[in-house]
């Protein structure tokens, strides 16, 4: 079934109009893509944070932690700063296995003040399930997010950094 990413990012701005805040966003995103790709075990947000990507908002079975840059698929993105599409990460030199069911993943890099602040992560059972339109159309989605959210702390005061 090929996905109307159109539709889907329709459906990410009506989301983050109601409040911009990165914590809100994500969770709702990742029930998004959740809830419209099919074939897929994992949907979800890794953050940058002190040097190394925390876990974010997702859907799916349990996952990893911890990241540290240049591993794995999510790892090798951030370090890259570019997009990573795996058709079989069974061949993918280090990649980290959160779950064994997981074939095929496609990582994103999201940016913030030109840097790398989180990265966008989904996995599939599926060998190949991955295609350059989900790329094309899952990189339409990031750009939304970058260009919307906001990466402050809730309780920020004058100070307020942006995580990192």
């Amino acid at each position: 079934m090929k996905t109307n990413f159109e539709r889907m990012i329709k459906q990410a701005e009506a989301l983050i109009e109601t409040d911009r805040y990165y914590v809100p966003v994500l969770a709702n995103i990742s029930a998004l893509i959740w809830e419209t790709l099919d074939r897929i075990n994992w949907a979800g947000f890794y953050i940058v944070r002190n040097g190394r990507l925390v876990l974010g908002p997702f859907q799916g079975k349990v996952a990893c932690i911890h990241i540290e840059k240049g591993r794995g698929v999510c790892g090798t993105a951030w370090e890259k700063d570019e997009p990573v599409l795996v058709p079989d990460v069974h061949k993918f030199p280090g990649h980290i296995a959160c779950d064994s069911a997981s074939r095929s993943e496609i990582v994103i890099p999201i940016h913030s003040r030109g840097r790398v602040a989180a990265v966008l992560d989904i996995d599939s059972p599926e060998e190949g399930r991955f295609l350059q339109e989900d790329l094309e159309g899952l990189c339409g989605l990031t750009k939304l997010l970058e260009d919307s959210m906001e990466w402050k702390l809730a309780s920020c005061t004058s100070d307020c950094k942006v995580l990192e």
